[in-house]
């Protein structure tokens, strides 16, 4: 469904998407922002489409839909093969690819 759309289309159907979410609850803008401790403003940005990540995760809360996370970014499991690579430590973050610096000493070397 959001294969052919841009960031910023997706970010507004997901917003449309939160705003029927309120509507189906019967709340307000106001009632949600009390709700979250947010200003009514930042909803109206979030139904939107522009929210930051701990404003939309409030919002959800609010609406009893925090279970939706789950659903919205599954919880990702290492691979086997990432974590035989590891030997049991988990990853901390992204690094490039041995090949690609083998191939840049390789480069230098020739110089």
């Amino acid at each position: 469904m959001f294969e052919n759309l841009s960031p910023i289309a997706i970010a507004e159907q997901l917003g449309e998407r939160l705003k029927q979410a309120r509507l189906n609850a019967d709340l307000t803008q106001a009632e949600v922002a009390a709700r979250t401790g947010l200003n009514r403003r930042t909803i109206l940005n979030a139904e939107k489409g522009n929210v930051q990540l701990k404003n939309l995760v409030a919002i959800l809360v609010s609406l009893g839909m925090v279970e939706q996370i789950n659903m919205f970014i599954p919880m990702q499991e290492i691979s086997p093969v990432q974590l035989a690579k590891l030997k049991g430590k988990k990853r901390q973050r992204a690094s490039k690819t041995q090949k690609k610096k083998r191939q840049i000493r390789e480069d230098k070397s020739l110089w």
